[in-house]
């Protein structure tokens, strides 16, 4: 990860970057996409996938990566989401490309 993060920084795509892990963290926890009902095992996948992502991102990134993780859990994707890279939709809304 950390030469990933180097040459994300040195190209100037942090936020890409920062999006396409939590694509790879998502992609282990939930490969069945979003789940439909956020029971205990599931709201573990998902907490699991989240605090991950956040212990990866940066720290000029915390905040928003917080903010961001916080949006997903009150506001879930659509059962069976599931980002297919860093450019997903919603994910360049809940991290647009504007570099912290």
């Amino acid at each position: 990860m950390s030469g990933l993060l180097a040459e994300a920084e040195q190209s100037k795509r942090v936020t890409r970057f920062v999006r396409d892990v939590l694509v790879r963290l998502l992609s282990q926890s939930l490969p069945n996409g979003w789940p439909a009902v956020l029971d205990d095992a599931n709201r573990f996948k998902v907490a699991k996938a989240l605090g991950s992502w956040f212990a990866y991102t940066p720290e000029t990134y915390k905040e928003r990566v917080d903010r961001a993780g916080d949006v997903l859990l009150s506001s879930p994707p659509p059962p069976g989401w599931f980002p297919l890279g860093p450019d997903d939709e919603l994910l360049r809304m809940l991290l647009p490309d504007d570099e912290a």
